[in-house]
């Protein structure tokens, strides 16, 4: 789904413009005059069920409807680690948070207005997270004693009194459903199926989205069963005319569109995994060079390989290896052959990439080694979020084998931060982490399709012939020979007449590239090499301070960029004055890191690991760096980072 955007009048910079709390909504007549419209600035939904109830399609569909119609918009998917989680259990809960706005907004939100439960453990896994006066659609089919005995509950939270405080719809979506399709000749269970596009075509019809595009989309699905397609667009439609009909449900709600939170262009909803693939694709365009994609399937990274599949015409070869190591050897093997080499992964596919990424790094070839980042250690939880793998991508390895590493900031900086990987690695010959997570993986946003004369030109340049003149004259290659400016050796592609040379782990003799065990050669290569890395020109950080006058700096790195802009936002409302700045290189820090933290008196990192990047910058420049940490393998909500600002602050 694209969206044009027009040039508009804004009031602030991109990025700046403050994430407001809905305000009180405002009743305009309904449509045909049947039912009133009431206008809100935001809303947070969140679908929640069984994993084999669909929510992550539901809520995927209603995100893509909500894209095409122009809000902003920020999601969540939360799903469990098990592919099929005991039905009916809390482990086995999955859920798919969306909040879209009619401005510009960071994250999916802190807490739901509107919950669809499709069982009694969706229910009490989510009830916790609503606030007073929320919404909740509970499918009643699924509360029988049963179920409800599963999760806990002695008696019917639906009569106990125990929902007092929330605005409850009792709707019985199966039997419902089930009627919609009696005339499809369907079972029962078939029918039942397609309840969570009940539920769609009821949110649907309260938010006023689109349809058009989710009933082309089920025609699509199922085009080799188009009598499924039909059933699930006649449950959808079902959905749709039961809010329209029925007393329960006597407002529906509209969320204008964004435009004046956008500059102008062509917008579609994307997740971080699809815009790094994009990126990817991109990069290779940019360089002239084949993409070979090397890797072995794993959460939350998955995507990436499926997606980069779809791109032969690109260029783009995807090799599905039989374990990670073959994975990253056949990328770094493909990066000797002069292609862009790629390899994806998790933090356990990295610990057993470790000496590959070793290998890439003494014989200075451009890699590209992607990090999804997820909860650990070892299998930790595969589904959930985390960016623990810092310390791991910057000290992994035997030996002293510095990487140069990125980290986007948002699901759509994850294409900008391919091309800057593909960037760093081309030009430099090394190796590049990019250090994405579950977070904004799987999470997604409206993503303005950049003009192709706006990416940057990535060619290189690889060896031709000779580069060196011996003490006879003669002439020679010399593999290790330096660009003086970035330090890089010359990339020579087998196979072409004289540029012959050896490869291996074993260290290297400067120049020649002979296998060299002398210690003073060794030192000059360690060295050598930390320089090359230490001389990569990465952007100056940037400080947004409007005041002037804040004393505090918070920093952050990832996925946390957007909770934590939400939450100095939230301070600045409230009269407060807080700096903000945010990494997206990790190694090497920008130029100007160390004077932007010795300008204030105190900064804070909120980080969801246990302070790895406090760590670093307590080494590296002796400042008092705070940390916020959480490992819940869950984003931080900007309340919660909101609250622990103000008492860090007020502790000096």
């Amino acid at each position: 789904m694209t969206s044009q955007v027009e040039p508009a009048a804004r009031d602030s910079e991109p990025g700046h413009q403050p994430e407001r709390d809905a305000g009180e909504p405002r009743e305009t007549p309904g449509k045909a005059g049947k039912k009133a419209v009431r206008r809100l600035d935001r809303v947070i939904i969140r679908f929640a069920g069984d994993s084999g109830d669909g929510m992550q399609l539901t809520g995927d569909r209603f995100t893509s409807e909500t894209a095409s119609f122009g809000n902003d918009l920020s999601t969540l998917p939360n799903f469990p680690a098990e592919i099929r989680a005991p039905a009916g259990t809390l482990p086995g809960v999955s859920s798919f948070q969306l909040h879209f706005a009619d401005h510009d907004i960071l994250t999916p939100g802190d807490a739901p207005d509107v919950l669809v439960a499709m069982n009694p453990a969706a229910l009490k896994a989510n009830v916790p997270d609503l606030p007073r006066g929320a919404e909740i659609i509970v499918n009643t089919d699924e509360f029988t004693s049963r179920a409800m005995a599963k999760v806990g509950y002695g008696g019917s939270p639906l009569e106990d009194g125990s929902l007092d405080a929330y605005r409850v719809h009792p709707v019985p979506l199966t039997t419902l459903t089930v009627e919609a399709l009696k005339d499809y000749g369907l079972s029962r269970k078939e029918a039942g199926r397609s309840k969570n596009m009940f539920a769609l075509g009821l949110l649907s019809w309260m938010y006023s989205r689109p349809t058009e595009g989710t009933e082309q989309f089920l025609r699509t699905k199922f085009a080799k069963r188009p009598e499924i397609a039909e059933a699930n667009i006649a449950a959808f439609r079902a959905g749709w005319n039961f809010g329209e009909t029925t007393e329960d449900f006597a407002t529906a709600y509209e969320v204008a569109p964004a435009s004046s939170a956008f500059p102008a262009g062509t917008y579609r909803n994307i997740s971080g995994n699809l815009a790094l693939s994009y990126g990817l694709v991109a990069a290779s365009q940019q360089a002239d060079l084949p993409l070979f994609l090397g890797s072995y399937p794993i959460t939350p990274a998955s995507d990436i390989l499926h997606e980069l599949s779809k791109h032969k015409n690109f260029g783009v070869r995807t090799f599905q290896a039989e374990d990670e190591i073959a994975g990253i050897g056949a990328a770094l093997g493909a990066a000797f052959g002069g292609s862009l080499g790629v390899t994806t992964t998790s933090g356990p596919g990295v610990a057993l990439k470790s000496e590959t990424i070793g290998l890439a790094v003494t014989l200075e070839l451009p890699l590209l080694v992607v990090d999804i980042q997820r909860g650990g250690p070892s299998t930790g939880l595969p589904t959930k979020t985390e960016q623990a793998d810092l310390l791991q991508a910057m000290y992994g390895r035997n030996g002293e084998a510095p990487v140069p590493i990125v980290a986007p900031a948002t699901p759509a900086d994850c294409f900008d931060m391919a091309l800057e990987a593909a960037r760093i690695a081309l030009t430099y010959r090394t190796p590049v982490f990019l250090l994405s997570d579950g977070y904004l993986a799987n999470g997604s946003e409206p993503w303005r399709i950049p003009d192709l004369e706006d990416l940057p030109d990535l060619r290189v340049r690889f060896a031709t012939g000779p580069n060196h003149t011996l003490a006879d004259g003669t002439e020679a290659f010399w593999p290790y020979k330096r660009d003086p400016q970035t330090l890089a050796r010359p990339w020579a592609v087998p196979g072409t007449p004289g540029l012959e040379h050896r490869i291996g782990g074993i260290e290297k003799q400067d120049g020649t590239g002979n296998i060299s065990y002398d210690p003073a050669n060794h030192d000059h290569m360690v060295r050598t090499r930390q320089a090359k890395t230490d001389g990569i020109r990465v952007p100056d950080l940037t400080v947004d301070d409007p005041s002037g006058s804040a004393r505090t700096l918070v920093l952050g790195w990832g996925s946390t960029y957007g909770p934590i802009t939400a939450a100095v936002r939230r301070i600045r409302r409230a009269g407060g004055t807080v700096a903000q700045t945010h990494l997206r290189h990790l190694n090497p820090f920008p130029g100007n890191l160390g004077d932007v933290l010795r300008a204030y008196d105190r900064v804070i990192v909120p980080e969801m690991n246990l302070g790895q990047l406090a760590a670093l910058l307590r080494a590296r420049y002796l400042v008092d760096v705070r940390s916020l940490t959480q490992v819940t393998g869950l984003p931080f909500k900007a309340e919660q980072l909101e609250t622990a600002l103000k008492e860090a602050s007020d502790a000096h």
